[in-house]
């Protein structure tokens, strides 16, 4: 049976994709997004006509994620999972990113997928079932420079799926972390660069690094043509679609070579955290009850 499904920031980059490929499985999507009629008039209309509902809504506004979701709910006729998409990412020298920057970040990527989640799991809770994906990235488990609010948040997000996985499996309610590596979206045409660039010049020739990491990513991505931003999309299908305990927690969508590095990493951490609830008696909060 199809799922009726909210996911957030569904006018570009991984979340338009996503919105139509669960449409084309045969889902309900209530597809979020911030000015609607506005300036996203185009992609809300493309994705209406495919077959979506069209919520306005500004994952940093909790009045408009509260208001949002109980539309969502109300279109679809109930929720079985949020898919928390939407998110900013940054460039640039992590010294130079404000407070206010760092602010910015936090409450798209990290306070937004809060509001959502509180907005929708008192209907999980009481159904005593549903899905939250988080799409996070590789990033959210590893360091590179010149990304440094984004990768904070995505670290952030990374704990806040954990805890949900925990304290919400005793609820029927699952929680999961999809992590795409670098794509060529929309996403990277809208990055933040940092507000402050006081401090740029003694930095030296140093703070010409920055744009000649990005060349040669932007470069490294137009050769390799598998990093289709579609796989992500299709690997939300797919965790959408795997029974409850056929789930994995961490799902790695990745093809320029970190996959398997960052999965040996995942399944480490993974033994870790069940040897450390099983030493406490608590192995049975990591399964989800129905």
């Amino acid at each position: 049976m199809g799922k009726k499904v909210i996911i957030t920031g569904a006018s570009g980059g991984f979340g338009r994709l996503t919105t139509l490929a669960l449409l084309k499985s045969g889902h309900q999507v209530a597809a979020t997004m911030r000015n609607a009629e506005g300036s996203n008039k185009a992609v809300a209309d493309e994705l209406k006509n495919a077959g979506a509902v069209i919520i306005d809504m500004d994952v940093t506004n909790t009045e408009s994620v509260n208001t949002g979701v109980r539309k969502a709910i109300d279109a679809l006729g109930g929720l079985d999972v949020v898919v928390n998409n939407a998110g900013r990412g940054v460039s640039g020298m992590q010294e130079h990113f404000t407070p206010e920057d760092l602010h910015t970040i936090f409450d798209v990527n990290v306070v937004g997928v809060q509001r959502v989640n509180r907005a929708a799991l008192p209907f999980m809770r009481q159904q005593k079932s549903g899905l939250l994906i988080h799409i996070s990235s590789l990033l959210g488990r590893i360091a590179l420079p010149f990304y440094g609010p984004y990768q904070s948040a995505k670290w952030a997000v990374e704990a806040m799926a954990e805890n949900y996985r925990v304290e919400l499996s005793g609820f029927g309610v699952q929680s999961a972390i999809i992590e795409p590596g670098g794509y060529p979206t929309t996403f990277m045409h809208a990055l933040m660069t940092p507000s402050d660039n006081s401090r740029n010049e003694s930095y030296g020739d140093f703070m010409h690094v920055p744009g000649m990491a990005a060349s040669a990513f932007e470069d490294q991505l137009k050769n390799t043509p598998e990093q289709n931003p579609q796989k992500v999309a299709d690997a939300v299908v797919n965790l959408v679609e795997t029974p409850v305990h056929e789930r994995p927690f961490r799902t790695i969508v990745d093809f320029m070579g970190w996959r398997d590095g960052i999965q040996h990493y995942n399944d480490q951490f993974e033994q870790l955290t069940q040897g450390i609830y099983s030493a406490f008696g608590m192995q049975n909060m990591l399964k989800v009850n129905e």
